[in-house]
C-alpha cells in the first residue's frame, strides 16, 4: 500500500505492507472486543450491586412484615380479640404479600432471578387491592382503638416490644406500598445492566413493565382520595349546600386570591378563586361577625370551563403583576395579581383545564 505524505509540503512514498495492515486491523478488532468485555465487566458489577442491595432490603423488608404478622395478626386471630371481619379489613392480604416476598427472597438467596421474577410479577396485584383497602384498614383501626379497650391495650403492649424500636403499628401498614416504589427502582436497574440478547433481559423487562402498570394503579389510587379529599374540603368552606363541589368526575385543580378588575370604575374586588377541571368558583368571606359562617366563604358565581378562552392582557414582559381575561358567552372576566409568577400559574392551569 502507498501513502503519499508530505512534512514539509512536499510528498513522498510510504508503504506499508499487506501483513502490517493485517496486524493493525487485528490490534483495532482486539480494541473493540476489549470495549464490549468490558462494557460486559461493568454490566456485571452493576448487577451484583443491585441484586446484593435488592436481597439485603428484602430481608429487612420481611423482617417488618413479620412482626405485624407475627405480633398482631396471629396473636389476635387466636385471642378473638378483633372478630375476623375487621381483623381482614385492617391487615388485608398482608400475609399473601408476606408469601410473595419470601419467595422471592428464595430465588434471590439461591442466584435465580429469572422464576423468582416470575413467581413474583403473578402476585403483584395483591399490591393494588392493599391500596385499595388501605383507606378502609387506617378507619376500621382507629374505631377500633376507639371502641375496643382490649385492642387498644394489647396494642400498645406489643408496640411496647423491643423489636419494634418505637414503632408503631400504623407506621408498619404502609410499608408495602413503600417497598412496592423500590421494587420498580431495583427491576429498572437490575434491567439497565442486564445484557439485551438474553432471556434474563426479556424476564426484567417484563418485571418492570409490571411493576411499574401496578405503581401507577396504587398512584392513581391516592390521587383519586386525594382529589376526594380537597372537594369534601373546598365544599366544607363554602357557605351552604347550594354550590355543589362533590361531583363525580370532577377534579381539583387550584385556589388563590385574584382581584376582579370590574367593568365600570369600581374598586378592585378581592376574590378567593377554585379551579376545577370543569369550572371556577368565585368567592368572598363570609361577615367575620357572622355566628355560624365567619370563617367560611359565600359563593359569589360558578362559570363553566367548557366555553371559556383565556388570554393573558398583561405580565409577559418582566412587568410587575399581570392581567388575565377569561371571556364567557354571557361575560368577560378580568383578574389581576401583583405578582407576575402567580398570574403566570394561573393562566398556565387555566388554559390546561379549558382544553
Amino acid at each position: 500500500m502507498s501513502i503519499l505524505l508530505s512534512s514539509s509540503g512536499s510528498f513522498r512514498s510510504l508503504y506499508i505492507s499487506p501483513d502490517s495492515a493485517m496486524s493493525a486491523s487485528s490490534l483495532l478488532f482486539a480494541v473493540g472486543a476489549n470495549t464490549v468485555e468490558d462494557q460486559r465487566a461493568r454490566w456485571e458489577r452493576k448487577r451484583s450491586r443491585t441484586a446484593k442491595e435488592l436481597l439485603e432490603t428484602e430481608h429487612k423488608y420481611l423482617e417488618q412484615l413479620d412482626l405485624v404478622l407475627t405480633y398482631f395478626v396471629t396473636i389476635l386471630k387466636a385471642k378473638g380479640t378483633l372478630k375476623p371481619a375487621v381483623l381482614e379489613t385492617i391487615f388485608g392480604p398482608l400475609e399473601s404479600l408476606y408469601s410473595a416476598s419470601h419467595v422471592l427472597s428464595f430465588h434471590l438467596e439461591k442466584g435465580n432471578l429469572e422464576p423468582g421474577l416470575e413467581n413474583f410479577c403473578q402476585s403483584l396485584d395483591l399490591y393494588g387491592h392493599y391500596a385499595e383497602n388501605l383507606e378502609q384498614a387506617n378507619k376500621t383501626l382507629k374505631e377500633q382503638l376507639r371502641k375496643n379497650k382490649s385492642f387498644r391495650r394489647f396494642k400498645k403492649l406489643q408496640e411496647a416490644r423491643p423489636q419494634f424500636q418505637g414503632r408503631e403499628l400504623e407506621d408498619l401498614l404502609p410499608l408495602p406500598l413503600q417497598r412496592l416504589h423500590q421494587y420498580k427502582h431495583f427491576f429498572r436497574d437490575l434491567l439497565q445492566n442486564t445484557s439485551p440478547d438474553t432471556a434474563e433481559y426479556q424476564k426484567l423487562a417484563k418485571a418492570v413493565k409490571s411493576v411499574s402498570e401496578v405503581s401507577q394503579w396504587v398512584q392513581d389510587i391516592f390521587d383519586k382520595r386525594e382529589n376526594s379529599l380537597q372537594l369534601l374540603r373546598v365544599q366544607k368552606l363554602l357557605k351552604g349546600q347550594k354550590t355543589q363541589v362533590l361531583t363525580p368526575g370532577r377534579w381539583y385543580i387550584r385556589e388563590g386570591w385574584l382581584l376582579v378588575v370590574p367593568s365600570k370604575g369600581e374598586e378592585l374586588k378581592r376574590r378567593m378563586f377554585f379551579l376545577f377541571s370543569d369550572i371556577l368558583i368565585a368567592a368572598k368571606p363570609c361577615h367575620p361577625l357572622h355566628l355560624l359562617n365567619s370563617n367560611k366563604l359565600s359563593c359569589q358565581a360558578v362559570y363553566p370551563l367548557h366555553q371559556c378562552s383565556v388570554d393573558k392582557v398583561f405580565g409577559h414582559t418582566q412587568s410587575q403583576g399581570g392581567l388575565l381575561s377569561l371571556s364567557f358567552p354571557q361575560k368577560t372576566l378580568l383578574l389581576m395579581s401583583s405578582n407576575q409568577q402567580e398570574i403566570h400559574d394561573w393562566y398556565r392551569s387555566l388554559t390546561a383545564a379549558v382544553r
